[in-house]
C-alpha cells in the first residue's frame, strides 16, 4: 500500500478540536493500515514528528432513510499524537 493511500480524510469535529490543544489529530485511515504505516504517512505528508499512534475500529450500524434501511460499514480511525511544538497547519482555522 502506498503511503498516500493510508490517510483517507481528516476528522474535524468539536471533540477533535479540543484534542488539538493536546497535540492530537484524528484521521480516517485505510482498513488494512497499521500504526507504523500511519506514522510514516503523517510524517511524510505534513513534515512533523509523531510521538504515538492509537487505532480505533468504529463499528458499523444501520440507519433509516425514509423507507430504506442503509448499512454503514465499519471504518478505522487513528489518533496521532505529535511531538511538542509541532502542528499540522491543515487543521488550523477550521
Amino acid at each position: 500500500m502506498h503511503l498516500y493511500e493510508v490517510l483517507r480524510r481528516p476528522l474535524i469535529t468539536e471533540k477533535n478540536t479540543v484534542l488539538q490543544g493536546q497535540n492530537k489529530y484524528l484521521f480516517e485511515v485505510a482498513k488494512d493500515a497499521n500504526k507504523t504505516m500511519v506514522k510514516q504517512a503523517v510524517e511524510k505528508a505534513f513534515k512533523v514528528k509523531v510521538n504515538s499512534v492509537n487505532m480505533v475500529i468504529v463499528p458499523g450500524r444501520t440507519k433509516r432513510m425514509g423507507r430504506r434501511i442503509v448499512e454503514i460499514l465499519p471504518w478505522k480511525k487513528a489518533i496521532v499524537t505529535l511531538k511538542a511544538g509541532d502542528k499540522i497547519e491543515f487543521f488550523e482555522g477550521v
